[in-house]
């Protein structure tokens, strides 16, 4: 094979990138002017937990000086964790008296503001500014903690993460916080309203003026709460008080702290717009049909037309619609007459939401640049938590899908324009984990702020599912049948983690590998993802409401919704299996229901209490009694219909029990594969 010639054309796609990048590089280091991007080769990564040693590092590397190793006192701190509590979350009296503490330090938990900068500022001043406000806001958090000994959220500790948070809020008009309807008061963040008034002139330049901009609290995915949640007035007995639930409630709580807010859902908002798609696309298709294929159509549809005719007034069956229900919709809200709904708290179109926006615009004319020009469109800037529906809410106004949506926390990298319309254009902000006070992790893996599949821990979030979603929801819900320990087993008779997801894992066949135990890690990904994806549905009362009445509610409908579902197997083992033990369901002799004892006592009782299960002196076959010593093989044997052996028979059993002359066969074949004889499972 002849050696390789020399290529004649050595530039390529891959140098060209290098050589530009090389050149922006140089560029901007000789240049002292003021650029948005202090390095845009960097990589945008989210960073909400970090190890002690990679802490230590980034502060230090923020610092940008010297140090010295210094060696302090290390006290290491162990929890006490009883058998009925689990260590990783909190009884009510230390969560009573955290929530105190909460209120407390409330005005010390701020976000990181960007320091005043002015155009004459070189490119290595800025940078060495933000990040000295950056470690000085930093260290200020971790006093806190360390003073007060408290708890906070894994909040955002990247410093270019924040930078995209402080563009967007120089260049936006109009500021909109979006929450989550299932915990407003977790995804809210006070401080950040208090900064969009802060932000000084039309793009942040110190001496410019402050408070120009406005801020709107949008209530997303409030198609989750119930129509009595939302708008109905319910009236528990005669005796009883007028309890308002849902929104209503919401919107009295904001009304009280001077909110600017408004009820919006996003999957609603995309579900109406796919359905005006596809019927559009029958329209159309119907319309392209050739007239001579009308008559073929129709002599081929003969036997079905009255079926037809009752589908289009029942398009889907009650199966059907369970199975579409199950998948795609698990909740939705009611529709309510419109004498009956307060118009605080109705879910609001897209066309009213693009309303809104215009009605709560701040005067453009305060936005003049150094030039003196006009901003000819309405910026609106989209802020908030990862996972909470920021790019669902632009696919919706949009009509399209324009901007990528993932469920996993942290898809969008970059904060990115997009324009609505001639009047508005839309700022997408990549989602914030804001510093928050917090009792426990597990609360924020239950609200969908930290990635589930990175999560190290599942039994602190599982037991608030378990808590805060009743017994019965859950057996509907998974079709299992859940085991709790009862009070003679040592048990409270409520369900726990555990034996939800043994129950989950056993239905599912979730095993580990090599042991055959059920994989309760395994089952608590898909039960915590089910709950961020509010297949179990929970919402967070306003303060001053019961959970229980809040969510009743909801219960009943998801009940409603599963009724006549199959039940899941509650064991993978054969009920002729040696090692099968029946389930601690279905009634006692006596007709008493043993749902609360254990396995243990129920197979005791049953062998116990059998009917014809007293011992005898003598054995019987078919009522004659016989001994119990075999000297030969066709000894007291019997037939398959209980009668005993035959004259016959026993010299054809005798015969066929002695033709191998009592010689064992050995088989000597190479074992190639494992042998198993797989009694005892399914």
């Amino acid at each position: 094979m002849p050696p390789k010639g020399r290529d004649h054309n050595p530039s390529g796609l891959g140098r060209a990138i290098i050589n530009k990048k090389i050149k922006d590089a140089r560029r901007m280091q000789e240049s002292g002017l003021y650029v948005t991007d202090v390095d845009p080769t960097s990589r945008l990564k989210s960073v909400t937990q970090e190890r002690d040693l990679d802490e230590f590092l980034n502060t230090a590397q923020l610092a940008g000086t010297e140090f010295t190793a210094e060696r302090r006192n290390v006290k290491v701190i162990q929890q006490s964790a009883s058998s009925s509590q689990n260590p990783y979350l909190l009884n009510e009296q230390e969560e009573k008296k955290t929530l105190q503490r909460h209120r407390e330090n409330k005005q010390r938990l701020r976000v990181p503001r960007r320091p005043p900068w002015t155009r004459g500022m070189t490119t290595a001043e800025l940078d060495q500014q933000e990040k000295a406000a950056f470690l000085s806001w930093r260290r200020g958090l971790a006093e806190l903690q360390e003073e007060e000994h408290l708890l906070l959220t894994p909040f955002e500790r990247n410093i270019e993460v924040w930078r995209q948070l402080w563009r967007v809020l120089e260049r936006s008009h109009l500021v909109i916080q979006i929450v989550d309807a299932r915990n407003p008061l977790r995804f809210r963040c006070e401080d950040l309203e208090d900064y969009v008034r802060d932000v000084e002139g039309p793009e942040g330049e110190k001496g410019t003026g402050k408070g120009i901009r406005r801020s709107l609290l949008l209530i997303n995915k409030a198609d989750l709460l119930t129509s009595y949640q939302r708008y109905v007035q319910r009236l528990f007995g005669s005796s009883k008080s007028l309890i308002i639930l849902g929104s209503r409630l919401w919107a009295d709580h904001f009304d009280e702290q001077g909110i600017q807010y408004a009820f919006f859902s996003a999957a609603n908002a995309a579900a109406l717009q796919q359905a005006r798609r596809d019927a559009l696309a029958q329209e159309q298709q119907g319309n392209a049909v050739p007239q001579g294929d009308h008559n073929d159509i129709a002599d081929e549809d003969d036997d079905i037309k009255e079926p037809s005719l009752s589908d289009r007034n029942h398009p889907e069956t009650e199966s059907d619609s369970d199975e579409e229900s199950d998948s795609e919709d698990y909740f939705s809200a009611d529709d309510e007459p419109e004498e009956e709904q307060d118009p605080r708290a109705r879910v609001l179109t897209v066309l009213e939401l693009e309303d809104l926006f215009m009605r709560m615009a701040p005067d453009l004319s305060a936005f003049t640049d150094s030039n003196g020009k006009l901003p000819q469109k309405l910026q609106v800037g989209l802020v908030g938590y990862p996972n909470v529906g920021k790019s669902s809410t632009i696919n919706s106004l949009l009509g399209e899908k324009k901007v990528s949506v993932s469920s996993t926390p942290g898809k969008t990298k970059h904060f990115q324009t997009i324009h609505l319309s001639d009047s508005i254009v839309l700022c997408d902000c990549p989602g914030l984990v804001f510093p928050q006070f917090a009792t426990t992790k597990a609360d924020l893996v239950c609200d969908g702020v930290l990635p589930i599949d990175q999560m190290k821990e599942y039994t602190g979030p599982t037991t608030l599912v378990v808590k805060r979603i009743p017994k019965t929801v859950l057996e509907a819900t998974y079709g299992l049948s859940i085991k709790v320990r009862s009070k003679e087993e040592g048990g409270d008779e409520q369900v726990t983690a555990e034996s939800f997801l043994i129950s989950y894992a056993i239905a599912r066949g979730f095993m580990r590998s090599g042991q055959g135990n059920p994989d309760e890690a395994r089952s608590a990904r898909y039960v915590l993802k089910d709950y961020v994806n509010a297949k179990l549905l929970f919402c967070h009362p306003p303060p001053g409401v019961s959970e229980t009445e809040f969510n009743e509610q909801t219960h009943q409908n998801a009940l409603r919704r599963v009724q006549g579902k199959k039940k899941a197997p509650v064991t993978r083992v054969g009920k002729d299996a040696d090692t099968f033990v029946a389930p601690n369901v279905g009634p006692t002799i006596d007709g008493s229901s043993t749902a609360n004892s254990g396995g243990r006592t129920q197979v005791l009782d049953a062998e116990f209490f059998q009917q014809n299960a007293s011992l005898a002196g003598h054995a019987f076959v078919n009522g004659k009694a016989f001994s119990r010593s075999k000297q030969f093989p066709h000894q007291n044997s019997v037939t398959n219909d209980g009668t005993p052996v035959g004259p016959r028979q026993a010299r054809i059993a005798s015969v066929l029990a002695n033709q191998d002359g009592g010689v064992n066969k050995h088989h000597k074949k190479m074992k190639r594969v494992k042998q198993r004889s797989g009694k005892g499972y399914d």
